[in-house]
């Protein structure tokens, strides 16, 4: 009995000594990945430049912003105190004309971000022939948590500080993250003031009243629809009954929702900061853009169900659209990608690094106009947007109608 009980003890101690040294399960952790986005834009450019051959200097002037203004925005708030806000004026390029591009407000804003955008937008203009540069600007804050006369008066004293740089014929600009139109009627005025007549031409996306032109407040999205129906074509497939993922629902992912809805595409997703709401039948987005507008976010939109950002870039659909900020497409999620097509609406929202994974996975890195070969297909909507948003400007100068929607663009060439 002692011998059985023994030989027993012993073999529990073993099963516990196996139970101790049996490994343990692995997690899978992606290699670490440089988000910095101006080291983003850099890497993309060198693999540009080395593929083109430039020279050497042509390299080092192409890589280097030609100007960059940091500048304090004291500004008084409503409960009668005085907050400092920083904020930033990128000119990257201005060989082909004047620095071309927006101004957002948002928290997270960083001179390197700044500096990438501006890059970006040098390239863009240079892309479809436009006698621009690119510039770019930025304030860190957060406008959600800020008044209307809050604002105005932060941006009047911004625009004050970056007077120096800005004009019709230095640098223009935009709306951009949480700027629009009432935004750049603040800069065009306290810019006019300083010259003793208006100057209507210091920025695009002005009201019409002043200027504005009409369809600037929609070019990004559209853009983004024609882009996405000339890579359909490619792929020989439709935009109608095409199932439509929209990460980000400010001016472009909403506006995009509504004309990809127009076209008969089937809108299955959307997301805001706050999270993302889902339906397979698809959703009104009419419908989410009135209760965004009440609540403001989509999560908890009646007759969906609750999803993260994360799920829906990484859902199953034919177009995936990510339109709000870079970096959102990386190393840890581009393996999951499902899209056939990832039209980006907004800038900078996949890294070199996942394009490289796209690339194998048959969804190479295509910057419209040219073609990418393979099961799927990513597009730059902004080149788009830029064109659109230039030929309104031109047609309101020159007095003639531009046509609603750019001709069709050969992507087959």
């Amino acid at each position: 009995m002692r011998t059985a009980r023994l030989h027993a003890r012993q073999e529990e101690v073993k099963m516990a000594t196996l139970a101790k040294a049996a490994p343990q399960p692995i997690p899978r952790i992606a290699p670490r990945e440089d988000l910095n986005p101006y080291r983003i834009a850099q890497i993309q450019f060198d693999i540009a430049a080395e593929y083109l051959k430039l020279d050497q200097g042509l390299r080092q002037i192409l890589r280097t912003p030609k100007r960059v203004l940091e500048v304090s925005i004291p500004t008084k708030m409503d409960n009668g105190q005085v907050k400092v806000f920083s904020g930033y004026r990128v000119q990257h390029n201005v060989a082909r004309g004047p620095a071309k591009g927006g101004i957002r407000y948002h928290p997270s804003v960083t001179l390197d971000e700044v500096k990438a955008l501006a890059a970006w937008m040098t390239w863009k203009t240079a892309t479809v022939n436009i006698p621009y540069g690119g510039g770019k600007g930025g304030v860190i804050c957060d406008p959600k948590r800020m008044t209307k006369p809050e604002l105005e008066r932060m941006t009047r004293r911004y625009t004050s500080e970056i007077l120096p740089l800005i004009g019709p014929e230095k640098d223009i600009p935009a709306p951009d993250m949480y700027t629009d139109a009432q935004t750049m009627a603040w800069i065009m005025d306290t810019y006019s003031m300083t010259k003793g007549y208006s100057t209507l031409g210091v920025v695009t996306g002005k009201p019409l009243s002043i200027g504005g032109s009409e369809g600037r407040n929609e070019a990004t999205a559209r853009g983004c629809l024609v882009a996405v129906e000339e890579a359909c074509r490619v792929k020989k497939m439709s935009v109608r009954g095409s199932s439509v993922a929209i990460q980000g629902f400010g001016n472009a992912g909403s506006l995009a929702a509504k004309l990809f809805s127009e076209k008969k595409a089937r809108v299955i997703a959307i997301s805001d900061s706050r999270g993302g709401v889902f339906n397979s039948r698809g959703i009104d987005p009419l419908k989410a853009m009135r209760y965004k507008e009440r609540s403001g976010t989509v999560v908890g939109m009646p007759g969906t169900s609750r999803i993260s950002n994360d799920e829906l870039l990484t859902m199953k659909c034919d177009i995936l659209i990510p339109a709000a900020l870079e970096n959102v497409i990386t190393l840890n999620n581009a393996d999951q990608i499902k899209a056939k097509i990832v039209a980006e609406a907004a800038n900078g929202p996949t890294t070199p690094h996942a394009d490289e994974v796209l690339a194998r996975k048959g969804i190479p890195h295509a910057y419209l106009p040219f073609e990418g070969e393979g099961h799927g297909f990513r597009i730059e909507a902004n080149v788009v947007r830029s064109l659109e948003a230039e030929l309104s400007f031109v047609a309101q100068v020159f007095g003639f109608e531009p046509a609603d929607e750019l001709a069709p663009l050969d992507l087959s060439a």
